[in-house]
């Protein structure tokens, strides 16, 4: 039987995707980078969290791949209560020198892949309802810690965003170097775009090949979604290909349905090696064109990149 506390708990405020006064009031100060006031989760937060992580894990077991399942082990996740981000930390950061770094929401593009370079991971602190489990409006707590993060755990992974963020800043770079102001805004929106897309294809949507003639899922979008993890490696309707770089950087998704294409790699050595290739392409401007569509570009992300430091 719940005692009085715990009965009280379940209707606090909390911090509720959508429903955060202590995210509403950062946001209203201008604060992007936050604490984790841990205090402040409700008991319904918890449940939150029980629930997701109960009806997921035998899918991990199933589907995820070697190196998030050990992730998984590693970060030593309690299944029945939120994690501090102190103890995400403490057992992350010996491991890769990743960290998870609190935010109160949207993380410009170039701002968000800067802190890949220096291997910080912005991290949501808000998470779905209980009583709303398949309903996610924006990434929360969940997404993030129990979908990315597991994976910064593995040095191969890790080491790939890292030189993620160096394409990023490449990016800016170039950037600053086109003296006209139209040309620079049409070059770097569709730099931006192929950003934008491989990062989904791989890091959110990736699958890779298990050795054994089958898949994995290394997505972080795919490990955090109890649906869509087993369709995308046991549906018919799954289009699925070994990874291609023109196909990826050209190819547009819609982030609210099940994706109907997805794109395989060997191994993350072959993450690697195409995030190399990537920033080569973007040296030599073969990604100053790419096909138009879906995501777009808005104007914080491009402001972002444009802004950006040397």
């Amino acid at each position: 039987m719940a005692t009085l506390r715990e009965e009280i708990d379940r209707f606090k405020p909390g911090l509720t995707t959508t429903e955060a006064p202590f995210i509403e009031e950062a946001k209203a100060r201008g604060q992007l980078y936050i604490h984790q006031p841990y205090d402040l989760y409700s008991e319904l937060n918890h449940e939150a969290w029980k629930k997701l992580f109960a009806r997921i894990r035998p899918r991990w077991e199933r589907y995820a791949n070697p190196a998030f399942q050990r992730g998984i082990e590693s970060l030593c996740f309690d299944p029945d209560r939120i994690p501090r981000l102190d103890d995400v930390n403490r057992f992350l950061n010996p491991l890769t020198g990743f960290r998870a770094k609190a935010v109160s929401g949207y993380v410009a593009a170039y701002l968000f892949f800067d802190c890949l370079r220096n291997r910080e991971f912005p991290t949501t602190i808000t998470i779905r309802r209980a009583d709303k489990l398949d309903y996610l409006p924006e990434p929360d707590l969940f997404h993030d810690i129990a979908g990315h993060v597991p994976m910064h755990t593995d040095k191969a992974f890790a080491d790939t965003l890292v030189q993620f963020g160096e394409c990023a800043r490449t990016a800016a770079a170039i950037a600053r170097e086109e003296k006209d102001p139209a040309d620079r805004v049409r070059r770097l929106s569709s730099v931006i775009q192929a950003l934008a897309r491989f990062f989904w294809f791989t890091i959110e949507f990736g699958l890779m090949k298990d050795g054994k003639g089958g898949l994995s899922v290394y997505g972080s979008g795919l490990l955090s979604s109890f649906g869509e993890i087993a369709h995308s490696i046991e549906s018919p309707d799954v289009q699925r290909y070994p990874i291609q770089l023109e196909w990826v950087v050209n190819q547009s998704f819609e982030i609210d349905r099940y994706q109907p294409l997805l794109f395989v790699v060997d191994s993350f050595d072959h993450l690697f090696a195409l995030v190399s290739e990537l920033e080569t392409w973007m040296k030599e401007g073969r990604l100053n064109n790419v096909a138009p569509g879906e995501p777009g570009v808005n104007e914080a992300d491009l402001a972002s990149f444009l802004e950006a430091e040397s």
